[in-house]
């Protein structure tokens, strides 16, 4: 996944910085980490840990000014930028029934591995007022949910 974004990245002319955090008390010293090499943005990748702690990882983002995209609608709820990923709702439904087929006598390696098939985009307008930006139409049309509050 890394080297797919560095890639994307080079064609596009944008550097990439590699910041890592394997856990809560490593949030602080990335986060300043990010402010001394002027990162101009953030992408948090997709984990467990992170989504337990997305308030805080909204509110440092916020506090360094850093526009972040997340791949969980919570961090947008929440006051972040932006989203985009699996959609949770559609993930859950789609276990429901694999746990249906099970209980009906499936044999749970028999069954196929999926992977999450409907994604969403999310917006916070009032995120991006407060960094000073303005998202184009084009992606605002894009959008599955725009948060406005």
């Amino acid at each position: 996944m890394l080297t797919g974004a560095d890639v994307a990245a080079r064609a596009l002319g944008v550097r990439l910085q590699f910041v890592e955090a394997r856990g809560p008390d490593e949030f602080a010293r990335a986060f300043s980490d990010m402010s001394s090499a002027r990162a101009g943005a953030l992408t948090v990748l997709p984990s467990n840990r992170f989504l337990r702690e997305h308030r805080r990882l909204v509110d440092l983002a916020a506090k360094k000014r850093l526009p972040a995209v997340y791949t969980s609608r919570e961090f947008v709820d929440a006051g972040g930028l932006m989203s985009y990923g699996a959609n949770s709702a559609d993930l859950h439904r789609r276990a429901a029934t694999y746990v249906d087929k099970i209980l009906k006598g499936a044999k749970p390696g028999d069954l196929p591995v999926e992977q999450p098939t409907k994604f969403e985009l999310v917006i916070n307008l009032k995120t991006a007022k407060a960094l000073g930006l303005t998202i184009p139409e084009s992606v605002l049309g894009r959008a599955d949910h725009i948060v406005e509050k």
